[in-house]
Parts: structure tokens; C-alpha cells; sequence
């Protein structure tokens, strides 16, 4: 056998296997799909169908009328828009600190961040609350978005340091020989030279802040403030469940991640393959 037949075959093994691995993903999307079409009788019929006899393009009209659908997609892109601005300025601040800036003790204040990412969120859920409570911040959007603009997270700072760190030291010494400021140097040439990076950090703050259902069920109590996540649970009762609304409401959430997701895909897998694990 010759080493074109062997990469060859081994080439349609991995594509086989990353195949398989993908219908894991777009099976249960498809599944939503389908059963956002259905009327309630044709849900649970065995064997299941996957394409509906007929198609209920009306359930998507449903939604909108049955919870005030627009107000909560406005709602979370005010927060969600907040959230990934404070998050990215205030992570990579951080970040160019621990990885640009020489200061006492900065190698171990960098291992105490990353150790709070090992705090479970019900360890710290309770004292977060009261503090809030006592603040008269309750019932606000302040819990949901000022708070990233405190640091911006363990994970992001993590990989935006070690981003920065592939940003030729040179280069950086040559702007301060030239009298620039540390901020200037990070505003005018570590960012610009970290945008696959500073994309990475902005889609996975927006899909977390999207998605994050615990935090406005928490804070908020004014169903007006109300976000798409809580929207969702609307549709779940305690007898019954109106799977077909909440499927169709289920894919209005996920539009609009799927289309940021494919829009800057190329800086987000960019922005991990050249993250690296330099020191």
C-alpha cells in the first residue's frame, strides 16, 4: 500500500468520525426543528415523525402572542450588549497587565484567578444576592451587566493573557522607547494585533449572557424586564407543557447565535488556535 492510499484512508476515517461526532450536534437541533412544526398530537407518536404531516407555521406566530416575545428580545440584547462590552475591556486590561506588565507578585495573583474558576456558582450565589439586596440593586438590570466590567471572568483573562503573551515583547519595547503610555501601547497595538482573540471572548460572553436563564430569574422580578431565557419557561406549566410554542420559541433564541456563531467563525477558531500555551 502506498503512503497516498494510506493517507487516503486514513483521511475518510477522520472525516467518517468527526461525521458521526456532528450528528450528535445536529440531530437534537433538527429534532427542535421539527417538532416547532408539529401540531400536539403528532409530538409523541411512535415511531416519531420527523417531518410533520402538516406544517404549523402558525406556532411561531403563537409565540409572540402568548408572551411579549419582543420586549424580552430587546431586554437581552440591552443586556447582552453591556455584558460583552465591559467584559472585553475589562478582561483584557487584566489580561495585558499579567502578561505585558512586570510587577511584584504577579504570578501568583494570576493563579488566584484562575483558582476562583474552581468555585462552584452555589458557593457564592447566596452572598452575590444579599450583597445586591443591600445595595437596592434587585429588580434591576445592574446585577446583569455592571458587574463585567469587574475584571470580565477567570476564563476570558486566561485566554486573552495568553494571547498577548504571542505579541512579539520587542514590539512593545520599541513603542515604550519611544515614550508611549501602557495605555496607549495596549489600545493602539496589543488590541489591534488581538482581534481573533477579543472576537473569541465577545461570542462566548454573548452566548453565555443569551442563554444564562438562573441569573435574570434571580435578580429580576418585574415580568417587563423579563429576558428570552425566562420567556422560554413561560411555556412550561405544572400539568402541562406546550412543547410545539416552546420549540418554536427555542429556534427564534438560537437564530440569532447561529448567525453570529457562522458570521465570525473564522475569528473564533482563529482565536483559540493562536491562544497557544506560551509562559
Amino acid at each position: 500500500m502506498t503512503n497516498t492510499q494510506k493517507k487516503y484512508i486514513k483521511n475518510t476515517f477522520i472525516y467518517l468520525l468527526l461525521t458521526v461526532f456532528a450528528l450528535f450536534f445536529v440531530i437534537p437541533f433538527l429534532w427542535i426543528l421539527s417538532t416547532s412544526l408539529k401540531g400536539d398530537a403528532q409530538i409523541f407518536t411512535i415511531p416519531p415523525q420527523w417531518i410533520p404531516e402538516t406544517f404549523h407555521w402558525d406556532n411561531y406566530a403563537k409565540v409572540f402572542e402568548r408572551i411579549p416575545f419582543l420586549l424580552y428580545i430587546k431586554n437581552s440584547v440591552f443586556i447582552s450588549a453591556i455584558v460583552i462590552t465591559g467584559t472585553v475591556l475589562s478582561s483584557s486590561i487584566v489580561a495585558y497587565s499579567f502578561a505585558c506588565l512586570n510587577w511584584p507578585g504577579r504570578n501568583f495573583m494570576f493563579i488566584l484567578v484562575l483558582a476562583t474558576m474552581m468555585l462552584p456558582i452555589q458557593v457564592i450565589m447566596i452572598p452575590v444576592f444579599v450583597f445586591f439586596k443591600e445595595i437596592g440593586w434587585l429588580n434591576s438590570f445592574k446585577p446583569l451587566t455592571l458587574p463585567a466590567f469587574l475584571g470580565g471572568g477567570a476564563f476570558n483573562v486566561f485566554l486573552l493573557r495568553q494571547f498577548f503573551l504571542s505579541i512579539p515583547k520587542d514590539l512593545l519595547d520599541s513603542a515604550r522607547i519611544d515614550g508611549c503610555s501602557e495605555f496607549r501601547i495596549y489600545w493602539n497595538i496589543v488590541l489591534p494585533n488581538a482581534k481573533p482573540a477579543l472576537a473569541t471572548v465577545a461570542i462566548l460572553t454573548f452566548m453565555f449572557t443569551w442563554n444564562d436563564f438562573l441569573g435574570p430569574l434571580i435578580y429580576l422580578s418585574d415580568q417587563a424586564k423579563g429576558t428570552i431565557a425566562l420567556g422560554l419557561g413561560m411555556f412550561v406549566g405544572q400539568y402541562v407543557t406546550e412543547w410545539s410554542l416552546l420549540m418554536a420559541a427555542s429556534m427564534l433564541m438560537m437564530l440569532p447565535m447561529l448567525l453570529i456563531f457562522f458570521a465570525f467563525q473564522k475569528y473564533f477558531i482563529q482565536g483559540f488556535l493562536m491562544t497557544g500555551l506560551k509562559d
